[in-house]
């Protein structure tokens, strides 16, 4: 991207801005007097209700391709970031909204909400400043916009897409960031002072929560086998990527090094949380990493459902989690991908390939069974891996009906993520048997049996 996409962006979000008036989230905040109260309720449920819960916010305006920008991205992690940045002003303006902000220049607000987010808080101060001095001190200079630009892509590096091993992480920390990004939102439109303190200690939660995430996610990947060097290396790499102050990046990294001698006590993991909304946090983003890793091993399942039973949730609530984490992807697929993968097998880490293997050989008679009698699913999926062009209309009835599959074999809920249809190709690729369906034959198969191999 070009200098000076950060002003185009906000001009832009600010420009194309319209209340929300058509989401649940609205409904239900609608039932409270405008005000704080109002606008907390708000961001609560449009957190989850865009899709930034997942990683794939799906209340964005995207540029159309004829519009000459600056903001024009390279390649998917800009796209997604982009994305994220969009879908976070577009909320931060509807919670000015509901909370019953007075009218102000808001293009500049967000900025200064951005400078906040970015931990630049001087920044941040010296916009408020210049905005309630607008006689005096009006418009910020343009090295401010250049300076909160400068730290916003420091902060993108730690919000690009995971690598093939590791943690599921990137999804969690954007969750964390948006929150705190929305709480930023209501903290500045709800007072006249600049709310420095309150500020600090909403990033200082935020960067809290991504290092507990951390540690639950840590100790997932435990819960099975010690991580591989290459995934310890992973691991610490992306601690550092999250860009923590020192003491908790610190502790943090401590944690891991430990956790990947000797599987960490979820007791003492979750010590201490109390809130709700958290605990619904990590068990969240823990069935998420549990489902699009391909690692869904008997003791990844336990320790999900140990995870959620210490902290209240019950096994119903696991389960509709579960599928709301399936559909949602199903349904909103315009910006990306966060987990797509190259249909070549050659660019999957081996632990993965393996562990999504063997849980296709377990479940394959099941798989079989669903695939034979969705129907239209076995065409597109041969059709596909024989590389035919599919239409939208096809790849969405084929997405559709994986979800379906997904359902009845909670196992395989990994092909319903995103990247799945292609996770599904690329290992036709490497498995011992063809899990297409140019292997269904008329020829009856006997319980004990393996699907038939190609030759």
């Amino acid at each position: 991207m070009e200098k000076g996409w950060l002003k185009e962006v906000v001009n832009e979000a600010v420009r194309r801005h319209a209340p929300d008036v058509t989401s649940q989230s609205f409904r239900d905040a609608v039932t409270l007097p405008p005000g704080p109260g109002r606008a907390r309720r708000y961001l609560r449920g449009i957190l989850r209700e865009s899709g930034l819960l997942y990683g794939t916010p799906s209340l964005v305006n995207p540029v159309s391709d004829d519009e000459v920008t600056l903001a024009r991205p390279s390649g998917p992690e800009e796209q997604l970031f982009l994305a994220v940045l969009r879908t976070c002003c577009r909320i931060a303006l509807d919670v000015a909204v509901h909370a019953d902000a007075p009218p102000g220049p808001r293009a500049e607000q967000l900025l200064g909400l951005i400078a906040a987010w970015c931990h630049r808080l001087d920044e941040a101060e010296d916009v408020h400043r210049r905005i309630e001095r607008l006689h005096k001190a009006w418009p910020p200079p343009s090295k401010t916009w250049a300076r909160v630009e400068d730290a916003l892509e420091a902060r993108a590096l730690s919000l690009a897409a995971d690598p093939y091993y590791g943690l599921v992480l990137h999804n969690g920390a954007l969750f964390a960031d948006a929150t705190s990004f929305g709480r930023i939102a209501m903290a500045w439109f709800r007072r006249s002072r600049f709310p420095r303190g309150e500020l600090e200690r909403l990033n200082a939660f935020s960067d809290q929560q991504k290092a507990l995430l951390v540690q639950v996610l840590i100790g997932l990947v435990c819960a099975e086998r010690k991580p591989s060097f290459p995934a310890r290396r992973a691991i610490l790499r992306q601690i550092d990527d999250l860009q923590l102050p020192s003491p908790l990046a610190d502790s943090t990294r401590d944690f891991a090094r430990k956790a990947f001698e000797r599987a960490p006590s979820m007791k003492k993991v979750l010590a201490g949380v109390r809130s709700r909304d958290m605990k619904h946090f990590l068990v969240d983003q823990t069935l998420l990493a549990s489902i699009v890793d391909g690692r869904r091993s008997a003791q990844e399942q336990a320790w999900t459902k140990g995870l959620a039973a210490r902290l209240g949730i019950t096994p119903q609530e696991l389960k509709q989690s579960e599928l709301a984490l399936a559909e949602f992807y199903a349904k909103h697929r315009h910006v990306m991908d966060v987990f797509t993968l190259s249909s070549g097998a050659d660019v999957m880490g081996e632990e993965l390939v393996d562990s999504i293997a063997t849980q296709v050989r377990k479940n394959s008679r099941a798989l079989w069974n669903e695939i034979r009698e969705t129907g239209e699913l076995s065409v597109l999926l041969a059709r596909a891996a024989r590389g035919q062009k599919l239409s939208k209309d096809e790849k969405r009835r084929m997405r559709e009906q994986l979800i379906d599959v997904a359902k009845a074999v909670p196992a395989l809920a990994i092909f319903t993520a995103p990247g799945g249809v292609l996770l599904l190709l690329a290992l036709a690729k490497v498995m011992p048997f063809d899990l297409l369906p140019s292997s269904f034959r008329d020829e009856p198969v006997e319980a004990d049996d393996e699907p038939p191999t190609t030759h």
